[in-house]
């Protein structure tokens, strides 16, 4: 599946694959299996961006996933996020999507919501809201309707 396929279908907090459909090169070769690490790996979507168009330069649209955190006595010292264009050359696949009765926790950037927590229920939700503290956020719950319309490279499942 292509990500445009994936900026079109797969909610938010979808777990997704990504890949180059090349093989895993030995693990004695450094630098090989460094590049081929990164570009193929498992993470979940937190951002979709709609294309943009400036007066000099058309950004096409994206999806942002977040691939994990660096974090020292529990504190995040910095989010790892990749940001890939639906116009890409690699693939991806939707391994998971979120459960029905998840609540996604959403902050608002320029027009386009961002993913920062996925919660179990919405008192796990609230729980998370409590220990950290964020502005403009909202949360919205999974419903049956988004997880049940299931769509895997333009077919109906």
């Amino acid at each position: 599946m292509s990500a445009h396929n994936v900026y079109d279908n797969a909610p938010l907090g979808s777990l997704i694959r990504y890949f180059d459909g090349t093989p895993k090169p030995p693990a004695r070769f450094n630098k090989k299996l460094a590049a081929w690490q990164n570009r193929n790996g498992v993470a979940r979507l937190v951002r979709k961006e709609p294309q943009r168009d400036r007066p000099t330069y058309t950004s096409p649209a994206s999806i942002t996933l977040h691939e994990g955190d660096f974090a020292s006595g529990g504190v995040v010292l910095m989010k790892i996020l990749r940001t890939h264009s639906v116009d890409g050359d690699l693939q991806f696949e939707v391994i998971e999507r979120p459960a029905i009765g998840a609540v996604r926790i959403l902050q608002e950037h320029a027009g386009a919501a961002e993913l920062l927590h996925l919660a179990g229920n919405r008192d796990a939700a609230e729980r998370w809201l409590g220990q950290h503290h964020y502005s403009n956020v909202r949360l919205e719950d999974v419903t049956e309707d988004e997880v049940g319309a299931d769509v895997v490279e333009g077919r109906a499942a």
